[in-house]
């Protein structure tokens, strides 16, 4: 079974995702592909939820307030050489994981074209051992679904979707994720649902670095050929969104690792993201014309005629430069009977689909967000998500709650 955590580029190196030992307070996020760290394994405090933020100051920068800065200069990071480059160094003393505070200062032109095409699977794989020890309810395995292409432009048939980019230690990786709406914020959200290890390595490291969201990614799905020479407003005709506060769980934090099912179950996280250059005052439900709603009433396996799940798989046969999604009626998976039941459902795609949402028709007869794409096995045939419950909403309504009204 594989993880069908983020991906990698191989150019730039690889990683997987893994958490370190306890590290200092402030959290730093990283953009592109998931990967895997390169830290000293070690056990997680888990005492509280994942977050990070960065104020915007009235002339659309990104500003730092001088309390984090000095706990980051405790750290010995200098937010100045931070954006010239130190974001790079790894080192687990370096590499935040606390749950407290998370920066993800905004670097203009680091996600250029080259970079935004080079984060590839890490092709990560774990043993079917790993499921024998399955309790609770599981389903048999679902019959494999091809992944069939979405259709050109992106925009016009899955307007929501995009790529979440970022940086780990073995390099930049890729995810995908999904536009959501905004409680407190009615028609003008700038939230991004997707999955935690998409943000944070887990147990074994901290915060990924430089994480933006890209919306309608290569919308006019253009080929390799084309892609080598396309500009950066043709790859991203929506913008660079910058994560400015992410929050992931607390059991993904403690449990969750780079392969296998550890801390499936709560593999989920939410942005907040703002435009790099400033944008045009627009949100980016308004930029993208659309936001799905997310269901948390976590609907039972029967009561589910059909999920469709959407996202840019990396590892081979694909590119990650191309939208796919499968639609199947989902199963049952269980990884720990201590832990919520998942959903699972026949599908080809691979690496770099992680974070992925799932769509489902929702409690009030609408599509809606019910999950996202977390596992899946080494040889691609079925992925399975987590069912969003009142921990996952809990996550939901605080960043909504943090951003009220701005």
């Amino acid at each position: 079974m594989r993880s069908i955590r983020p991906s990698f580029t191989a150019r730039r190196g690889r990683s997987a995702l893994r958490r370190t030992s306890p590290l200092p307070v402030v959290a730093l996020a990283a953009a592109l592909a998931l990967t895997v760290t390169a830290c000293e394994s070690g056990k997680a405090d888990a005492g509280g939820e994942a977050t990070a933020s960065a104020a915007a100051g009235g002339d659309g920068k990104i500003t730092i307030p001088d309390d984090i800065k000095d706990k980051l200069k405790e750290h010995g990071i200098d937010v100045d050489k931070w954006k010239d480059g130190a974001w790079k160094n790894w080192d687990k003393d370096d590499w935040l994981r606390e749950a407290k505070d998370y920066i993800n200062p905004i670097i203009e032109g680091l996600w250029n074209p080259d970079r935004m095409r080079e984060a590839e699977d890490p092709d990560r794989s774990v043993d079917d051992s790993d499921l024998s020890g399955d309790q609770g309810v599981t389903d048999p395995t679902p019959k494999p679904v091809d992944a069939q292409a979405v259709s050109p432009t992106y925009h016009a048939n899955a307007p929501q979707a995009g790529k979440v980019l970022f940086d780990t230690p073995d390099g930049s990786a890729v995810c995908s994720a999904t536009v959501v709406k905004d409680p407190a914020n009615p028609g003008k959200s700038n939230m991004v649902w997707t999955a935690g290890h998409c943000v944070h390595a887990g147990k074994s490291g901290g915060w990924y670095r430089n994480i933006a969201f890209v919306p309608s990614y290569n919308d006019e799905a253009m080929g390799t050929a084309e892609l080598e020479s396309a500009t950066r407003e043709e790859i991203a005709p929506y913008g660079v969104w910058w994560a400015d506060w992410a929050k992931t769980s607390d059991q993904w934090i403690a449990q969750g690792g780079q392969t296998g099912g550890d801390g499936a179950s709560y593999d989920y996280a939410v942005l907040h993201v703002k435009p790099e250059a400033g944008g045009n005052g627009k949100s980016l439900e308004e930029m993208v014309g659309s936001a799905l709603p997310v269901d948390f009433n976590a609907p039972a396996v029967p009561d589910v005629a059909s999920i469709k799940a959407l996202g840019y798989p990396a590892a081979k046969p694909f590119d990650g430069e191309t939208m796919y999604q499968c639609q199947d009626k989902p199963g049952r998976l269980s990884i720990n009977a201590s832990d919520p039941t998942m959903y699972r459902i026949g599908c080809t795609m691979t690496g770099g689909s992680s974070g992925g949402g799932w769509v489902a028709t929702g409690s009030d007869g609408k599509p809606a967000l019910v999950s996202n794409t977390s596992i899946g096995p080494v040889q691609a045939g079925w992925l399975a998500g987590p069912r969003l419950g009142e921990g996952a909403k809990d996550i939901y309504d605080s960043v909504s709650e943090k951003y009220a009204g701005q």
